[in-house]
């Protein structure tokens, strides 16, 4: 049998049998999922602020072009795995009208199912097992996984902003060098992703300009996942592909999911440096034959039919932090208001330090019915925080921040006594 064999017992009565899932770690939420699922079951009244899983609907125009294609036979067959010239050239016009960048729809745009899948199979085209990606941690668990998936291996480099949300770029571009300098073999890639899931951090155009000079300068690809985009309260997010050269080194995936409210339609694509386009084209042609054709072209309708949905999208995602801000500090839990995503990182109030962020959304699940994600999720630099998703409309954050504050203050009562 080529490759690595089986361990254990014969056959193998476990899923860690075999090697490439005996790799992954423990899924640090199952405990907490399990215990909110107990909740529900039980007819509990639990505000599930945990996976950003977007409850708004998709807009009435994206889903009447759906509708539109849906009964047409002609469209019933197999797609194309890269994606429907259509989509691509949509694709294409969308970053040369909201970033003026050239795109080529042929070469250097292809349709992913979801961005998840595109940065997996990107991974799966780009490394060899051993090679080393450099992935900033706080981390989204895919950039990590992928690399696993890959046989590649992962080293993470602490992320950390300012007080207003900007990421510290000067200390990340210097971990980035210190990493290249003593990791054997070198690294071959860097992942990065801003504005960023989970700690909501953003960079400014000039962090993405030096960032593109330390990959060229140590030869490493650079990978962006530029998930939320649209989703910058204060400032537009910038694209990678703005940067001079940026795109003779790195690619960007962008997602339908949140911009659009189109989650559940796996849409997303990748873009920019031609070869890496190809390779994970090349690696998609075997493996899928692309998504329904009337979800394509309602996705393409979208990119065309102007911004109007998506502004709405964020001053509600805006409007719900606002709220959840406004109730977590009059509960005692001042956070700063996240500058962008649809999320709130949470470092873990004072009076409940000696618990890990586990031990704490479980505290919360179990006390309040409040369901947040444990920052140990999200690698180990994310212990000591909870990721809270807006994802219920303002009045349950309210009712979730009043629900919080009761807990808070009977615990400095008991704390007192």
């Amino acid at each position: 049998m080529s490759g690595e064999a089986i361990s254990g017992a014969w056959p193998p009565r476990s899923s860690d049998a075999f090697p490439r899932i005996g790799r992954l770690p423990a899924y640090v939420l199952a405990q907490v999922n399990a215990e909110k699922r107990a909740r529900i079951d039980a007819g509990d009244d639990v505000i599930d602020l945990g996976m950003g899983n977007p409850d708004l609907a998709t807009p009435e125009h994206i889903v009447n072009e759906l509708l539109t294609h849906a009964a047409d036979g002609k469209h019933h067959r197999y797609s194309a795995s890269r994606g429907i010239y259509g989509l691509r050239e949509a694709v294409a016009e969308h970053y040369r009208t909201r970033y003026d960048v050239t795109l080529d729809a042929e070469e250097e745009v292809v349709v992913t199912i979801g961005v998840k899948e595109g940065i997996t199979h990107l991974m799966l085209a780009l490394l060899e097992p051993g090679d080393t990606v450099l992935v900033p941690s706080p981390v989204y668990p895919i950039h990590k996984y992928s690399v696993l998936f890959a046989g590649g291996q992962v080293r993470t480099i602490p992320l950390v902003g300012d007080d207003q949300g900007n990421v510290a770029g000067d200390a990340l571009l210097a971990a980035v060098e210190d990493a290249v300098n003593s990791t054997w073999p070198r690294p071959k890639a860097l992942f990065l992703s801003f504005p960023h899931n989970p700690t909501t951090l953003v960079a400014d155009r000039s962090f993405l300009e030096q960032a593109v000079e330390v990959c060229r300068r140590n030869q490493l690809l650079l990978i962006h996942d530029f998930a939320y985009a649209d989703f910058g309260f204060d400032a537009e997010p910038p694209s990678l592909l703005q940067i001079p050269g940026a795109k003779e080194i790195g690619v960007e995936f962008f997602s339908m999911s949140k911009s659009y409210c189109m989650p559940g339609w796996r849409v997303g694509f990748c873009v920019g440096n031609p070869a890496m386009v190809q390779a994970l084209t090349r690696v998609k042609s075997y493996l899928d034959y692309g998504i329904f054709q009337p979800i394509q072209i309602a996705a393409a309708h979208a990119l065309r039919s102007g911004q109007q949905c998506v502004v709405a999208t964020r001053e509600t995602y805006r409007s719900r932090r606002d709220a959840l801000v406004s109730s977590l500090a009059e509960a005692g839990w001042p956070v700063a208001p996240p500058p962008a995503t649809m999320f709130m990182w949470a470092p873990i109030p004072g009076p409940f330090l000696d618990l890990d962020s586990v031990e704490f959304a479980r505290l919360l699940l179990r006390e309040t019915g409040v369901v947040v994600s444990p920052g140990a999720g999200f690698g180990e630099e994310g212990e000591g925080h909870v990721r809270f998703a807006l994802i219920e409309p303002e009045d349950r954050l309210r009712e979730a921040g009043e629900r919080i504050g009761r807990v808070l203050r009977n615990h400095a009562s008991v704390q007192r006594i």
